[in-house]
């Protein structure tokens, strides 16, 4: 049977409103779980979790910097700290309990942290790295995506070295991972095993249509599209499997980071935001970055990240 085209979701305007004011340094990571939103403000080393008509998120602060992170199917956390990752027991209120270090990353690379992350659609989990020091490149050694899984341990990806892994997401049946290197300005895509780890003709999916978005985080909604939150362009776009603009989706901050689709009827779509690398007038100009921004979308979109199998 043939699935329709996927069609434009954007109402007329395209115009994401304000969810919840934050003022995060770098929030990232945005998913739906267990009726709320979760995410991370990556330099303010802090779990963040909200349900919609409350005032406030729930935060619980960490003793490093979180990049990314899953929930598991036991109700615990898989955390990706800058060099490590833990699993963590939190409680209702989001107080952290028990912190178990499960595997170092790169602990002999000073240069590299923990960034971009999500499971595959078989719980295991898969990030990436990006490069830290001051020239922010791709070196051979470092910046890598990896695989995650207590049954394997850690297992690196044969994928190139990059200065700033993002974009991680998988196809609606797992076989297509999608990634990025920021700074390339273009998503790739490749063949992806979950139970091997391996990978395979690596291609471009897409490219920026303008010179000042870059790449952050991506998802992909029902329809097997992808949605890419634009770091500086101050937007969320959509394209259809072949790598085709549908629509775009702006905000009124330019670092636009992370997108999701969730809400009870998963027909919500959210973003993250983040104050970093905006000077003084900038922040005057969009004194809302750093907060979550949204809408509704006119049907439901959204499919839930598998839970780490722990």
């Amino acid at each position: 049977m043939t699935r329709p085209a996927p069609r434009p979701a954007t109402t007329a305007e395209g115009r994401l409103e304000l969810a919840l004011p934050q003022a995060a340094t770098l929030g990232e990571g945005l998913l739906w779980q267990a009726g709320r939103w979760w995410w991370t403000d990556i330099e303010g080393a802090t779990l963040f979790a909200w349900r919609p008509g409350s005032e406030a998120p729930q935060s619980c602060r960490l003793p490093d910097r979180l990049g990314s992170f899953a929930h598991c199917r036991s109700g615990r956390v898989l955390l990706g700290l800058a060099k490590r990752l833990c699993l963590a027991t939190l409680g209702d209120d989001l107080a952290l309990g028990q912190l178990q270090t499960m595997a170092p990353v790169d602990a002999a690379e000073p240069r590299t942290r923990i960034n971009d992350g999500r499971t595959d659609r078989r719980g295991n989990f898969v990030f990436g790295t990006l490069n830290e020091a001051r020239e922010r490149r791709p070196i051979s050694t470092i910046a890598s995506f990896y695989q995650f899984s207590l049954q394997r341990g850690l297992r690196r990806l044969a994928l190139p070295a990059v200065a700033i892994a993002n974009s991680i997401c998988f196809s609606l049946d797992g076989r297509t991972m999608y990634f990025c290197d920021t700074l390339s300005q273009r998503i790739q895509q490749c063949d992806y095993d979950a139970d091997t780890a391996q990978v395979d003709n690596i291609r471009e999916f897409t490219r920026m249509d303008r010179p000042d978005a870059w790449p952050d985080g991506s998802i992909v909604d029902a329809e097997g599209c992808l949605w890419n939150a634009q770091w500086g362009a101050g937007r969320v776009a959509r394209y259809d499997p072949e790598g085709r603009l549908l629509d775009s989706f702006a905000a009124p901050a330019a670092h636009t980071s992370c997108p999701a689709i969730g809400g009870e009827d998963l027909d919500q779509l959210m973003v993250t935001t983040a104050r970093s690398e905006l000077g003084r007038e900038a922040l005057a100009a969009q004194p809302l970055s750093g907060s979550l921004f949204g809408l509704r979308l006119p049907k439901p979109l959204g499919v839930p990240d598998a839970l780490f199998e722990d």
